[in-house]
């Protein structure tokens, strides 16, 4: 692991092929040395908390590797910008994997592998640690390839296949190991070898006849008395029985090896024993030595296999700080940055080198999480982490961040940042370099849409007081050191981050020292931001455009900084706004004031006190108008679309009930035409079977079961169609009409004037004048029957006959029990019954029936329980003439026809 360790921190401290100028006055520069370029990094990183951004991704990681790496700050950071693509493409893989991955049986054996090179021995347990790394390593790549296959996620999975895919997972040297040692148990196996299978084989043996002569000689000292059991042990690696002392003549010329601690037992090696224990002892000693040599050799293959051995452990490193990133993003949401490989070389002035919106400091962000949700619980948190009021700013880490916008174009060189103090100028220029150390590092950043960040090969910042009492180091010399030594490493694929440049020494040296640093740094980086008090500074931008301006955004209102970047824009520093408000003496401001509009000219006055402030509140209403615009545009189109969804919706839905409300119609006229059909059919079978006389009789019996059948069929009452139908008949006098209040009977129209709402009826003898809305006539058949004449027999029975021509399909008629159509009042449901309530519900629906009377009954088909109980009953029953099912089609229906 140490030769792992010293990868990732060469790694972490990216080294640049070719270097530019950068010293002031030199004219051929040199490439800086290696260990200033190191140690300049290496600050830049702890400057930029990165240990602390490392020390947060460490409980996302799955092997000791990971979290060690993650604990030291050894994270792999990107040399060029393909391996940055690189990694980006691995986190992306990991984050399209939703279920979990295996890592178990891997483990750190940098350790056993050093043993094994510097010619030690390596044990059992040691080997059977490498083996069983070696199978985890291997069963990690065949999950990656089972989970692309089977969720066809092959292309997404490619990059972290092609991390294992290369790897040689050493299966000889496996087979090897799993034929000499029993990883289970940890024992080295008789098939090791030869000469060890025989060893062991001669050890049994021997072993079976000394242990078998000691049986016999301790149990003939225990028929003798000499011990209270027979007891064959082991001393001093030699076997013997025990006996007591005072029976120790018992066993001649035997070798005490031993004796109990009060002394009344010795443990006796007889003489017969003696050549078996030594035989034990050469054959044991073989075996050892044997053994040590079937280690050895493993041992050796072990230490021939050390860079195939360390290429895995680096690879499955490397699979394991993918899941951790992507882990992280997901815990953190943050998205994957973008950026262009050839951004350096464009030149158009219309391309943004940073456009990153909403972004957060990832630290900062970590604690609004751990208040808002149940997260995962950071390990080995330092108790005195860094924290981002480093610089003159001061940020409190438990506060929830502030997301900023960073658009920076492709042209600009040089952003210099300018506002008040406690306005967040450092921690918006940490969060910049930490991003882009992420960017390198494949890590995703917590923004909105796509941030897209350019590549830089070193990211060099002097943030913080560098005042050095060792080194006798004043304030501005500890800065101008620092930014001196990044000046001669720095590199046109460089960023730099200068807080508080030219400050600690006299005002006009310092803005001309800082102004003649920009000047130089806009032609030797890539990107350079500066925080600055100094305003002259930024009137730089008039002068060159590769100068941007930016401020931190401050309420005038409640004397706050907001926290925002204002892009194209220069701050003030307010601090005598800032003084009076935290209650400073108000005599000491009002001079201040006056001493500073004699060192102002008027119009710079103007400019930064009217102007500003009129600008900021110009934006604040268009940023607001903008707002309400967007939400009641969104709002728009929400309605549009969601009544253009309910009009398709109602659409569809107006004609498919349109087609079910005709197939619903078509099936009653079909089933009033079948019915009316066999009440003909009976009719004309009666007329043949029974005397004239019967003709009355059965022309009636015939027209009450049509009637019934129109009835049945006619459509329901709808209260809003009564409603409305009310007052649309022409009421003339005589007319027969129903008045609410007397129930069923009909009244007669006496007055056909309705002026005032009213008309007057006769009911009776009684004539009342009642509300038109309180009469409705009545039905056409009741109306027909009222003023029809008296028809002949004759006629009645040819009206019934032309029925017939209206039916086009004839059901068979059933004798004598009238016509088989199923009511509400010939129909009993015995669904969901137990069979002891149905078979009674059955019998009192067959007792209750009328004579010639068909019974319906609906016992659905289910388990056939209740079916098989109807039946049953239906046959034994003796009012049942004879049932059948209600239709070929319907099995849950039976049609039982009674006496």
């Amino acid at each position: 692991m140490l030769s792992l360790m010293k990868l990732f921190t060469t790694l972490s401290t990216p080294l640049p092929h070719h270097r530019t100028t950068t010293s002031l006055s030199a004219t051929s520069p040199s490439p800086p040395p290696h260990h200033l370029t190191h140690s300049i990094q290496l600050d830049t990183l702890k400057t930029l908390e990165w240990p602390s951004l490392c020390n947060q991704l460490s409980p996302f990681t799955s092997t000791s590797m990971g979290l060690s790496a993650a604990q030291t700050a050894a994270i792999p950071l990107g040399q060029s910008p393909a391996q940055t693509q690189q990694l980006l493409a691995q986190t992306s893989s990991a984050l399209a994997i939703n279920g979990p991955v295996d890592f178990s049986g891997v483990e750190d054996i940098s350790p056993i592998i050093e043993i094994a090179v510097n010619g030690k021995l390596l044990s059992i347990r040691e080997i059977c640690i490498v083996r069983r790394t070696i199978v985890g390593a291997r069963f990690l790549l065949q999950q990656l390839e089972d989970i692309s296959f089977n969720n066809q996620l092959r292309d997404r999975c490619s990059p972290l296949l092609e991390i294992l895919q290369k790897c040689n997972f050493l299966k000889e040297l496996e087979q090897k190991i799993d034929f000499c040692i029993d990883s289970n148990i940890s024992v080295i196996l008789d098939r090791a070898s030869e000469e060890l299978e025989i060893i062991r084989l001669e050890r049994k043996r021997n072993m079976e006849a000394l242990e078998s002569l000691l049986k016999q000689v301790s149990v003939q000292i225990f028929q003798a008395g000499g011990i209270d059991k027979p007891v064959v042990t082991e001393r001093r690696s030699r076997m013997c029985v025990a006996i007591r002392a005072s029976h120790r003549s018992i066993i001649r010329n035997g070798i005490v090896l031993d004796s109990s601690s009060s002394g009344a037992t010795y443990f006796v090696e007889p003489k017969e024993a003696v050549e078996l224990n030594n035989m034990e002892v050469r054959l044991c000693s073989s075996e050892k030595i044997e053994e040590q040599a079937i280690l050895s050799m493993l041992t050796a293959e072990i230490s021939h296999s050390e860079l195939e051995i360390k290429n895995i452990l680096d690879r499955v490193l490397e699979v394991d700080l993918a899941f951790a990133r992507a882990a992280h993003a997901r815990w953190a949401d943050a998205v994957c940055p973008v950026f262009d490989f050839a951004s350096s070389e464009r030149s158009d002035s219309g391309g943004l080198l940073l456009d990153i919106e909403g972004i957060q400091h990832p630290l900062l962000l970590e604690s609004s999480l751990r208040k808002t949700s149940d997260t995962v619980a950071l390990k080995s948190v330092e108790p005195s982490s860094p924290s981002l009021d480093q610089g003159n700013d001061t940020t409190s880490t438990s506060v929830s961040p502030v997301p900023i916008d960073v658009k920076v174009g492709n042209d600009i060189k040089v952003v210099v940042i300018s506002g008040p103090n406690t306005g967040g100028k450092t921690a918006s220029m940490k969060t910049l370099g930490l991003s882009s150390l992420m960017l390198k590092a494949g890590m995703f950043v917590s923004a909105k849409n796509h941030p897209r960040l350019p590549w830089f090969d070193l990211i060099l910042a002097d943030i913080g007081d560098q005042q050095s009492l060792e080194q006798s180091l004043s304030t501005f010399s500890g800065h101008i050191s620092r930014i001196c030594n990044i000046l001669e490493v720095a590199t046109k694929d460089s960023l730099i981050l200068i807080d508080e440049i030219g400050c600690g020494t006299d005002p006009s040296e310092g803005v001309a020292l800082s102004a003649s640093i920009l000047q130089f740094l806009k032609d030797r980086a890539k990107l350079t931001v500066v925080t600055t008090h100094y305003a002259d500074l930024t009137c730089l931008k008039e002068k060159d455009t590769r100068f941007e301006n930016a401020a931190m955004e401050f309420s005038l209102e409640t004397l706050k900084p907001t926290y925002h970047i204002l892009w194209g824009t220069t701050g003030k520093s307010n601090a005598l706004s800032i003084a009076k408000s935290i209650g400073f003496n108000a005599e000491i401001i009002r001079r201040a004031q006056a001493w500073l509009e004699k060192l102002n000219p008027e119009e710079m006055q103007k400019r930064h006190g009217l102007l500003y402030q009129s600008l900021m509140e110009e934006r604040n209403r268009l940023e607001a108008e903008a707002k309400k615009a967007s939400s009641f545009h969104s709002d728009v189109m929400y309605r549009f679309n969601e009544i253009m969804k309910e009009a398709r919706d109602l659409d569809e839905f107006e004609a498919v009930l349109k087609e079910k409300e005709k197939q619903q119609i078509q099936q009653e006229v079909i089933a009033a035409k079948c019915q009316i059909e066999a009440v003909l059919q009976e009719f004309e079978k009666d007329l043949r079977d029974e005397d004239s006389d019967q003709y009355s009789t059965l022309l009636k019996k015939a027209e009450s079961a049509i009637a019934t059948i129109v009835e049945l069929h006619q459509p329901g009452d709808d209260l809003s169609l009564r409603e409305s139908t009310k007052n649309a008949f022409p009421m003339q006098l005589g007319d027969q009409v129903y008045v609410e209040g007397l129930g069923k009977k009909l009244a007669t129209i006496a007055e056909a004037r309705v002026d005032d709402g009213t008309v007057l009826v006769r009911y009776g003898k009684v004539r009342i004048r009642v509300d038109v809305n309180k009469i409705r006539p009545p039905a056409v058949d009741e109306k027909a029957a009222v003023t029809s004449k008296p028809r002949s027999t004759t006629q009645r029975t040819r009206d019934l006959k032309n029925l017939r021509n209206i039916s086009q399909t004839s059901t068979t008629p059933e004798g004598s029990y009238g016509p088989v159509f199923q009511t509400s009042k010939n129909t009993i449901d015995l669904r969901g019954m137990r069979l002891e309530e149905a078979s009674l519900q059955l019998k009192l629906a067959v007792n209750l029936c009328g004579s010639n009377s068909v019974l319906f009954i609906i016992h659905g088909m289910g388990t056939g329980a209740v079916k098989e109980c109807v039946m049953k009953l239906l046959s034994n029953h003796p009012r049942v003439a004879k049932f059948e099912q209600e239709s070929p089609t319907n099995y849950g229906c039976t049609v039982a026809y009674i006496k």
